[in-house]
């Protein structure tokens, strides 16, 4: 039987780990401390650890112990880099629900507890919403302040970025609204100069400095403290969102470091932005929120309901989506509250473009997309090529940016900053260099046709130098270990395709008005074209390349922007990049640091088409030992402490008896370890010679052996079955939908073998022609 399923951890493991000593601690009266694993459930401290509930009065005659009657701390929790079972956490949660329910109609406290309990998952929302929100809008503050800090200081107040600066200035001009007494550069604090090859050469430096400092601490910060705050987060969210268990991950710490380093890593220059490593935030949230409520803190998989509000969705019931909704809105009211794009709006992006577009214009959005869906296959390909781990190789890519990026001002800004400059609708009193026109003289009132000056043949030698270094700068930095997102570069690279391509478009069509293709819809002196546009679709084209999202894509584009009406031409880029990347390989970035990281994950969209049956993927295979089974009774304590010995498996099935192995139910490892110890410490005469059953009733056992143990309370007698003539096409179906972490194979009710999650995932690998091996947690 393959193990990789269930876990590597053999029975002495179970005793020697940290978690589980503390677990032992708690049944012999110690007390358990949580503060490592802050984001797994804790057991019930409730839970009596005397033993006069095991005596029968004054005789001291020992009560057989029973689960059923007496639940057992840890029984029902799971180990790290496990997978957990849905159907019994639901099945938990409905029994937990019914209980309270018929409970609220025995009197006044027990109704106020249903009542408590039914509004506990808004109150969560609520908490969630609030507590992303405010951390959202203070990360963006702090970014924006750190990332100006690196070009100059506030005199008035060191706290103030480069924008807020001059708010308040009486000094500035439309020209130059970046340009205050108050804001002085690095040359000028230090050399009192701000021209000249010196002052440059001072600026360079201190911004190279800066830059090098931001990512040391980052990197510093991630390795001590919290390594899983490196990263988006989203590939792991993912996982866990399926089931895996991933201890820490969600945890205080993560949640702490991620957001100081998210901060310091954005500030550095690096090609990489904040909005995936804000998805890992807020699952953080959601987690910790999570343990103020037992509905929560002790179920799997109502927790993951909550991640999947918080977050990215995969496991998504129906009634999340209204208490998702509801998160959002308290989310975007604490962000307008707190109002960090200085603006008033709450998208990142907002466009007001004055031209609608024509149908023609399908055409170059259509070639954006497939330049999108070119540059999504290529990056992903190149980036799984190109991982870093030492804090030198994050500090020489960092010291690289930098020293590449301050010439040319469209790499020296920010990421979000460069994408609202090639978003921009060009007017009469824009004064960026993007809008360099030659006006006419006679139409001084309205926006001219717009032949392009120096200033915009300037900048489009700029930018296409900055696609250039964006395209290769961004494949060797997302993936290091620090906070790393991918949304903002992917859009910056489309942003500047689409730039370039919307001028190009719109001096052709100034040009050549009278040709067929534009004389139907552009006339002469009309401002057909809008560049800004064409940004944006480049933008939406090169994210749907990398990520291979479509709706959510959209409407992500939408809320970034603002731009309803602009819906079709979205539409159209991100389905063409889609296709085009999907013809060199159907995995998105994410989906691609699943597999490189070996994580066991069922993609949903993954197709399967091959003929095996169950048992061709079963374990035992023909070559296999015997599968290792319990007996319902007859097994005494010893032989079943031998067998978890003796084996690394997670779970063990039940039969009758060896002869007929009729299955009986499924035991999981976690579950026989921590009762047999129970049993051994709490119930009076237990040895290794006492015997097991997992039976209703236990026959008549003699008066001078040792007391018997009943573990029926811990076997699950509903486990899933497949049998041996299952297609594989359907177990696969099977597993995704149910979330199964393991189903059991038979013939005519008699046990045959186990098909476990990772043997799913070792199966498909090895049709897909890859290493069947690579999938074990990294």
């Amino acid at each position: 039987m393959d193990t990789s399923g269930y876990g590597n951890d053999n029975y002495e493991s179970l005793h020697n780990a940290a978690s589980d000593d503390e677990l032992v601690d708690i049944i012999a009266g110690a007390t358990l401390d949580f503060s490592i694993t802050d984001d797994v459930p804790p057991l019930d401290p409730e839970y009596s650890l005397g033993h006069d509930a095991y005596t029968n009065g004054k005789t001291g005659n020992t009560k057989l112990m029973d689960l059923l009657d007496e639940p057992v701390p840890g029984v029902g929790t799971y180990e790290d880099f496990n997978t957990i079972d849905w159907v019994r956490e639901k099945s938990k949660d409905r029994d937990r629900h019914r209980e309270i329910t018929s409970k609220s109609k025995l009197s006044t406290p027990a109704l106020l507890e249903s009542i408590s309990d039914a509004f506990s998952g808004w109150l969560l929302m609520l908490l969630i919403g609030l507590w992303s929100g405010a951390l959202a809008g203070g990360i963006d503050i702090l970014a924006h302040w750190l990332t100006d800090l690196k070009e100059g200081l506030c005199l008035s107040g060191f706290w103030y970025d480069h924008e807020h600066c001059c708010w308040g200035s009486n000094e500035t001009t439309f020209q130059e609204r970046d340009k205050c007494p108050e804001w002085q550069s690095w040359a000028e604090l230090l050399g009192g100069s701000s021209v000249g090859a010196s002052a440059y050469i001072v600026d360079y430096l201190m911004f190279i400095i800066w830059a090098l400092l931001f990512a040391f601490l980052a990197v510093i910060l991630v390795r001590a403290f919290a390594p899983y705050a490196c990263g988006s987060g989203i590939p792991e969210i993912k996982t866990i969102l399926s089931g895996f268990i991933i201890r820490g991950y969600l945890g205080k710490w993560t949640l702490i470091i991620k957001t100081v380093t998210l901060v310091l890593a954005v500030s550095s220059g690096l090609s990489l932005g904040k909005e995936g490593p804000l998805v890992h935030v807020a699952c953080c949230c959601a987690n910790i929120l999570c343990h103020l409520f037992t509905k929560y803190r002790k179920n799997e998989a109502k927790r993951r309901e909550k991640y999947a509000a918080a977050g990215v969705s995969y496991y998504f019931p129906l009634k999340t989506l209204w208490r998702s909704f509801f998160a959002a809105l308290v989310a975007a009211f604490t962000l307008r509250s707190i109002n960090p794009f200085g603006n008033s709006r709450l998208v990142l992006f907002y466009v007001e473009f004055h031209t609608p577009w024509h149908m023609v214009e399908l055409v170059p959005f259509v070639l954006l997309g497939i330049f999108g869906g070119l540059w999504g296959a290529i990056f992903i390909r190149a980036n799984i090529a190109c991982t870093y781990f030492s804090v030198l190789e994050v500090l020489v890519v960092t010291g690289a940016t930098a020293l590449l990026s301050f010439p040319n001002s469209y790499t020296r800004m920010s990421g979000s900053e460069l994408i609202s400059e090639l978003f921009n609708d060009c007017s009469l009193l824009d004064s960026s260099q993007l809008c360099g026109y030659i006006s006419s003289p006679d139409n001084s009132n309205t926006i001219p046709d717009r032949p392009a000056g120096p200033d915009v043949y300037t900048a489009l030698w700029q930018l296409a130098l900055a696609l250039v270094f964006k395209m290769l700068i961004t494949v060797v930095t997302f993936g290091m270990k620090v906070p790393s997102g991918l949304f903002i570069p992917s859009m910056a690279v489309g942003a500047i395709a689409g730039r370039l391509l919307g001028v190009g478009m719109e001096q052709l069509a100034l040009n050549h008005h009278d040709s067929a293709i534009f004389k139907s819809w552009c006339s002469p002196g009309a401002d057909c074209i809008t560049p800004g546009l064409y940004a944006m679709v480049g933008a939406a084209a090169c994210l749907g390349g990398v990520t291979r999202m479509t709706i959510s894509l959209v409407v992500i584009m939408f809320e970034l922007t603002g731009g309803l009406e602009y819906i079709v031409p979205l539409m159209a880029a991100t389905m063409t990049s889609k296709w085009v990347a999907d013809a060199f390989g159907r995995e998105g970035i994410y989906e691609a640091h699943i597999r490189l990281n070996g994580y066991p994950f069922l993609e949903p969209k993954e197709e399967y088409g091959s003929k095996a049956l169950a048992q061709d993927v079963m374990r035992p295979r023909r070559s296999d030992p015997p599968l290792a089974v319990l007996t319902q009774e007859g097994m005494s304590v010893g032989e079943v402490e031998a067998m978890v010995a003796d084996t690394d498996y997670s779970g063990f099935p039940v039969v009758v008896c060896q002869e007929s192995q009729r299955l009986v139910g499924f035991i999981l490892r976690r579950d026989l370890v921590i009762s047999l110890e129970n049993a051994r410490q709490r119930q009076e005469g237990v040895v290794s010679a006492s015997l097991v059953f997992f039976t209703d009733h236990v026959p008549a056992q003699p008066t001078s052996g040792p007391p018997a143990v009943k573990l029926r309370g811990i076997l699950d007698l509903s486990p899933f079955t497949v049998t041996d003539h299952t297609p594989m096409e359907i177990t696969v179906d099977i597993f995704r939908k149910l979330g199964l972490r393991q189903s059991l194979v038979t013939h005519n009710g008699r046990l045959l073998g186990i098909i476990t999650k990772k043997d799913v995932l070792k199966h498909m690998a090895q049709m897909a022609n890859r290493d069947p091996d690579s999938i074990l947690f990294n």
